[in-house]
């Protein structure tokens, strides 16, 4: 695989630690500014949000400068971001650094997911948008534990501070690996936008939306969930973070891997398993060793999708690939803000801590069915190609001379 990967999984690893580790400092930016739990959700929603817009947005308005050069900006964006968090005064100031920061996140995946792939042969796309997508589950194996620890230490303003640092390495990553590329071929947005027309892609985005949403449900909560519930002390969700960071490297690892093979079974697996686990982490999470197993299965088979459903919209959109993979990040943070909004009514109507993890197994099993619709229509695309194939011989039949009848010369 082309080094030009590592600065891609660099930028993926500070993005990914600054978009999970809110999680596990969410209490105490809470008891800082004088919100409750449900109110400092809306810094994961809010950024959530600033994802789906951003996305489109500066995709579109990168469409005529190269492609190295956009990450740079977005890299700069994303320090920029963080940066105002760390020092914000009020949560509203809190609230706009995130989502700041959040611009930089849709379209720094969805350009870097087309620059992953046309690194490498077509066998190995998926494989090569799974590396780059490396780098945030390994941000949830070292860069979220390390900086929920920090937070909890040393004020999570500190955090933000270091994710900051993280965007600058980043930055020099892009700069030194990414191979220069001239304008993008077609820097004619409507061309982009005709990717849309395709049914199948609004389809795998609205698959995005829902599945990985599913995750997210249960893992905004993830804090106030294993302390309350679970009755891990505060310190111990560094670790928990750290077992769903590796479920997420695992499946992240596993996604790629089969994507290539199969990427409508993996995705029925995937959300099937993934349905069942959360419907299950409403009992386990009364339980301890239970509650971490499960945590870790959640990791592995929410991210386990995260491969396939960016390559099925790559496959969907081929002729304009860039904006619809943007859109498609898009698409699972709008998921995100999705999950953590219900989550936080189901918390605020009284429904207790594990309530979210109901809501998450609906959005997964959502999912499911639409993956089971979009294989029916590729079916039903392939058979009428058939029969039109098949059609066209017959057709072509009386158009050739006859054979002149015995005797007549």
């Amino acid at each position: 695989m082309p080094l030009a990967l590592l600065a891609l999984a660099i930028g993926a690893f500070g993005i990914g630690t600054t978009e999970f580790v809110i999680m596990g400092v969410l209490p105490q930016v809470a008891g800082d500014f004088g919100v409750s739990i449900p109110t400092a959700g809306w810094l994961v929603t809010g950024y959530a949000l600033g994802v789906v817009f951003g996305a489109p947005l500066l995709t579109v308005l990168g469409t005529k400068v190269s492609r190295k050069k956009m990450l740079l900006f977005l890299m700069g964006l994303f320090v920029v971001g963080n940066l105002l968090s760390a020092v914000a005064p009020s949560f509203g100031l809190m609230l706009t650094g995130r989502i700041v920061a959040s611009l930089a996140h849709g379209a720094f995946f969805g350009i870097g997911s087309v620059v992953a792939a046309d690194l490498v042969a077509p066998e190995k796309k998926a494989s090569a948008i799974s590396l780059m997508f490396m780098g945030l589950t390994v941000a949830n194996i070292v860069g979220v534990p390390l900086g929920t620890s920090i937070g909890q230490a040393a004020g999570w303003r500190v955090t933000f501070t270091l994710v900051a640092a993280l965007g600058v390495l980043g930055f020099l990553g892009v700069a030194k690996l990414v191979p220069s590329t001239g304008r993008p071929e077609s820097p004619d947005v409507r061309s982009e936008f005709a990717a849309f027309k395709n049914v199948q892609v609004w389809l795998a985005m609205a698959m995005t939306v829902l599945g990985y949403g599913g995750v997210f449900a249960a893992i905004t909560y993830i804090t106030p969930m294993m302390t309350e519930v679970a009755g891990y002390t505060e310190g111990a969700v560094t670790w928990l973070l750290v077992l769903f960071g590796i479920g997420m490297f695992l499946g992240n690892i596993l996604g790629g891997k089969f994507a290539d093979r199969a990427l409508m079974p993996l995705l029925f697996t995937t959300l099937t398993a993934l349905s069942v686990v959360l419907l299950v982490f409403t009992a386990t999470a009364h339980h301890k060793v239970l509650a971490a197993i499960t945590l870790t299965l959640i990791g592995a088979l929410g991210f386990a999708t995260v491969p396939p459903l960016q390559k099925r919209v790559l496959d969907q959109a081929s002729a304009a690939p860039t904006l619809a993979s943007a859109a498609n990040i898009g698409a699972f943070n709008l998921g995100n803000a999705l999950a953590a909004w219900l989550g936080g009514v189901v918390i605020a109507a009284g429904l207790g801590y594990t309530a979210p993890n109901w809501v998450g197994a609906l959005l997964s099993g959502s999912a499911l069915l639409l993956a089971i619709l979009a294989a029916s229509l590729d079916r039903r695309t392939k058979a009428r190609t058939r029969l039109v194939a098949q059609g066209a011989t017959p057709q072509a039949a009386p158009a050739q001379a006859a054979p002149a009848p015995a005797g007549r010369h």
